[in-house]
């Protein structure tokens, strides 16, 4: 009878523990200044990806703090693990090598803007020839203009220049000027689209697509537990099944993927 005492009470015990990690559980969000998808406003943190994180961690019923901080600082944060993942991120082969990747959470595109005095309207690379491009340096974007210009010397065309400008405002503001110091602009459609419309730079359009993507939350592989992404993931995954996703990025005018 002693022995069978001690048994319920180590079972006790271990029941409460577990219950315990499960209420404690907690994943650490970082994100970057990148409207729509994640910006602070009167200090408060929105956005289609904000909003997509928070429901879905509701939804599991975990914690996810999240903050806002410069693009290298968050990637340095995940990599030392003082957070557990990042978003948004596009998928390329070096991240692939220390993050693993959601579901993709909605799809976009990367194109160029041009000033209304540029009659562009960018069918291939040879519409490109010669240009100074302007792009958000150190970003996946940046990364996507320097394979296009070795593509364009590959193919015997005048390669463009990259003019790399340290933030996304002031490089829409450049080409809004007449394109003071640069032609036109390589950067994701949406977020152009929405620096646009919040300064209201009336001498900007969009010239074109150059590629479709897909935008996706990385988790550090070292660092993130992975019972708990499986968890996030599957919770993301419901949310999608059921359209919760579909109306938080309609409400963002975003392009939802379609659950498989």
């Amino acid at each position: 009878m002693k022995k069978f005492h001690i048994f319920l009470f180590l079972m006790a015990n271990l029941l409460m523990a577990a219950q315990g990690t499960a209420e404690g559980a907690e994943l650490k969000f970082v994100t970057h200044d990148f409207p729509p998808f994640s910006h602070e406003s009167g200090g408060t943190l929105s956005g289609a990806a904000i909003d997509i994180v928070r429901q879905t961690c509701s939804e599991i019923e975990i914690s996810c703090p999240i903050e806002l901080l410069p693009w290298k600082r968050s990637q340095f944060k995940v990599k030392r693990g003082q957070a557990q993942a990042m978003f948004v991120i596009g998928w390329n082969n070096k991240r692939d090598q220390w993050l693993t990747f959601s579901p993709p959470l909605l799809k976009t595109q990367y194109g160029f803007f041009v000033n209304r005095t540029n009659p562009l309207d960018y069918q291939s690379l040879s519409d490109l020839a010669g240009a100074k491009v302007g792009v958000l340096e150190s970003s996946n974007t940046s990364d996507h203009l320097k394979k296009i210009r070795q593509q364009m010397i590959e193919l015997n065309l005048d390669p463009i220049t990259i003019q790399g400008i340290h933030d996304n405002k002031l490089v829409f503001k450049m080409l809004d000027n007449e394109g003071r110091n640069i032609e036109m602009i390589y950067s994701n459609r949406d977020v152009g689209n929405t620096v646009i419309a919040q300064y209201d730079l009336q001498n900007i359009r969009y010239a074109g697509p150059n590629e479709e993507l897909y935008y996706y939350i990385g988790f550090g592989r070292k660092h993130a537990d992975k019972d708990l992404v499986g968890r996030f993931n599957r919770g993301f995954i419901k949310l999608q099944q059921t359209g919760v996703i579909q109306s938080i990025l309609a409400e963002y005018n975003l392009q939802s993927v379609d659950p498989d």
